[in-house]
């Protein structure tokens, strides 16, 4: 084993163990008042609507990762709920179109609130080199997240 087999381990390790600690983060800020009648898989079209949108069902899939049935069922709540609309291209009428309204906008406003609310009590309660350290990563994972796309 070289020095960059070892290398490359260790970065295998940290990024394992990066990976778990985004996951378990973003499981419990995932919870919120605000959401709670809505899934994640519901949210998270949301949110990419309400970001991106108006965007191309087919589009919104593949971003999502969904497929085209289960992005229809998805989107029919968010309709339903009043948080998203469908509509047509009106630059190509055989396109569908998916939409946040402005309580879609308004939800999605609500939840980030909450959970950046959440995320600062606990920011807070650790000591002050951690919090240091947590805070000094930020670029630095803003970098890697844009990366990742």
């Amino acid at each position: 084993m070289n020095k960059n087999d070892t290398i490359r381990g260790g970065d295998e390790d940290a990024a394992a163990r990066l990976r778990a600690a985004i996951g378990r983060l973003s499981r419990r800020l995932r919870e919120t008042k605000a959401g709670s009648g809505l899934t994640p898989t519901q949210i998270s079209v949301l949110f990419t609507v309400v970001r991106d949108g108006p965007l191309p069902l087919t589009e919104l899939a593949n971003r999502e990762a969904l497929n085209p049935t289960m992005l229809s069922r998805v989107l029919g709540c968010l309709c339903e709920a009043g948080l998203a609309r469908r509509t047509t291209d009106t630059a190509d009428r055989r396109v569908a179109l998916a939409e946040a309204t402005a309580a879609g906008r308004r939800l999605r406003e609500r939840i980030q609130r909450e959970r950046s609310a959440a995320l600062a009590v606990h920011l807070a309660a650790l000591e002050p080199a951690a919090r240091e350290a947590v805070l000094g990563s930020i670029p630095a994972l803003e970098t890697l997240a844009e990366r990742l796309r």
